[in-house]
């Protein structure tokens, strides 16, 4: 009696379990990204992030994107990437330009974890807009049309999340359809 009471707690641990397991992870880019992994760890397997994951390696900062943090990041997708003008990837992947590449990447990264609702929330107390201050010293600014968050860069071009609250052990990102640019 007493093993068959231990195999149904077990058995009702692991089905419940897998499945709040199951509701915590987010498919992007043909991949599950698992809370329990960090941001580096579970964009690998993004097939729609091979341009950031390249870039991130590029510019020295998986390391970085590897530790505690928390961070938002924004990560633009490969057709994100596919928008800028054609060779700007190719050239900001030389290492001569390691140095403009960090600060394009780190303008997508905010310090501390604000997930989707965190954000929506600035935004309601800005009327509006929500200022977020970017690692890499310069400002997004985050609005929302109806339901769905935009974030714009000092030089007026915006990107919508797509994906929102992908949730890291190191912080959450947001999927976005644009590379947003710090004021040149």
């Amino acid at each position: 009696m007493k093993t068959r009471k231990f195999l149904s707690i077990a058995l009702f641990a692991l089905v419940f379990g897998a499945t709040s397991f199951a509701q915590k992870s987010v498919m992007v880019g043909g991949a599950a990204m698992y809370p329990t992994k960090n941001i580096v760890e579970n964009a690998v397997n993004s097939k729609d992030h091979t341009t950031l994951v390249a870039a991130v390696k590029a510019a020295g900062l998986v390391e970085t994107l590897q530790s505690k943090g928390p961070f938002t990041v924004f990560a633009p997708t490969n057709a994100a990437f596919n928008k800028l003008p054609k060779g700007t990837v190719e050239t900001l992947l030389k290492p001569e330009n390691k140095k403009m590449l960090q600060t394009i990447l780190t303008y997508h990264v905010v310090a501390g974890k604000m997930n989707a609702s965190a954000i929506a929330k600035a935004i309601k107390m800005g009327k509006g807009k929500a200022m977020l201050k970017t690692v890499s010293g310069g400002t997004l600014t985050a609005w929302m049309k109806g339901k769905k968050l935009y974030i714009t860069d000092e030089n007026g071009n915006s990107a919508k999340v797509t994906i929102a609250d992908v949730n890291q052990s190191n912080g959450v990102i947001h999927v976005v359809d644009a590379v947003v640019l710090p004021k040149q």
